[in-house]
């Protein structure tokens, strides 16, 4: 009796130690598991730190954690060249101009376009195209694409832009993609790549997009010169009546700093 005794407690105890051991361990599993839907889940703002002049500044993602994702917000910083894109949600009247300024300069751009844009100002974004320029995905609707959890309703937003550029120009439309204000979390570069798209943030942009609150030449040069780096992908908004009115003199200042201008093509090479 003493030895099946001694056998049921030492069972009893095996059995307790088995379940402390294993419920801790799915424990472990579940809080692991909730941490990482967070961690790319979760909405992260694009943010940058500026601490010495002519020098790329820090980012909130690095260059190396981003390609992960196809994701990119600086090219080469080794070599004096510019990659300059734009955003436009409309046509605010300025778009002739920053596009004159450019076949002058002989500067490629991108242009980040919603669905209004393309379905107000056809002409421009053919124009775009006529001249070299990308015209890339800034979603047909310009949510805070951050907040949207299902692949099908993300693709929707990138793919209701493509079908509204193919019908506008008869083209198919680059597979360049940029969050609307920044605003992304791990989960949507991860289906940004399932779809082909290439993700591109910046590592230059100012306070441009306020109509009754435009800078003034002297802020505008201020930033833009003085935060130039090299492999800059430079953000300006084609709304900005500001940014129409220098983009000539800004082109002709940046090269004569020994800048030159590349494409979003070279960033992925």
């Amino acid at each position: 009796m003493g030895n099946i005794k001694y056998k049921k407690e030492i069972g009893i105890l095996f059995l307790f130690v088995f379940a402390y051991f294993f419920g801790s361990r799915v424990a472990m599993l579940t809080d692991s598991s909730a941490k990482e839907a967070i961690s790319t889940s979760y909405e992260e703002n694009w943010g940058l730190g500026f601490s010495t002049a002519g020098q790329p500044p820090t980012a909130n993602a690095t260059a190396e954690e981003l390609k992960k994702y196809n994701a990119y917000y600086i090219g080469d910083t080794g070599e004096k060249i510019i990659y300059l894109t734009f955003d436009a949600g409309y046509e605010n009247g300025y778009t002739s101009t920053i596009l004159d300024a450019l076949k002058k300069h002989n500067v490629p751009a991108s242009f980040f376009l919603v669905g209004n844009y393309i379905k107000t100002s056809p002409d421009l974004v053919k124009r775009m195209v006529e001249e070299g320029h990308h015209v890339a995905n800034h979603t047909y609707s310009h949510p805070n694409m951050s907040r949207i959890s299902t692949k099908e309703a993300f693709c929707k937003e990138l793919e209701e832009l493509e079908k509204a550029f193919e019908g506008a120009t008869g083209q198919k439309m680059v597979k360049y993609y940029r969050p609307p204000q920044g605003k992304y979390s791990v989960s949507n570069l991860k289906m940004a790549d399932e779809l082909g798209y290439k993700t591109f943030f910046w590592s230059l942009a100012y306070v441009d997009w306020y109509n009754d609150k435009q800078p003034s030449k002297e802020e505008a040069f201020k930033k833009l010169l003085g935060r130039i780096h090299p492999g800059a992908i430079v953000l300006l908004h084609s709304t900005s009546k500001t940014n129409s009115e220098i983009l000539d003199e800004l082109l002709e200042k940046w090269k004569e700093m020994g800048y030159t201008f590349g494409t979003l093509d070279d960033v992925i090479q």
